[in-house]
């Protein structure tokens, strides 16, 4: 596993992110809570790019 993988600055968003869902999503249905996590995993994937500069 390359060593960029496991870095930080991509750990904890992702750590941090499944708890915010999961305390968010405690009241919603099912499909809410996918599209929450979509939207979530979306903004994270563009915070990314724009921070590397790759988009």
């Amino acid at each position: 596993m390359p060593q960029d993988l496991l870095r930080l600055d991509l750990i904890v968003p992702v750590l941090m992110s499944c708890a915010m869902l999961w305390w968010v999503g405690r009241g919603l249905s099912w499909t809410a809570r996918l599209a929450t996590a979509a939207v979530t995993l979306v903004l994270i994937v563009c915070v990314l790019l724009v921070e590397r500069g790759w988009g």
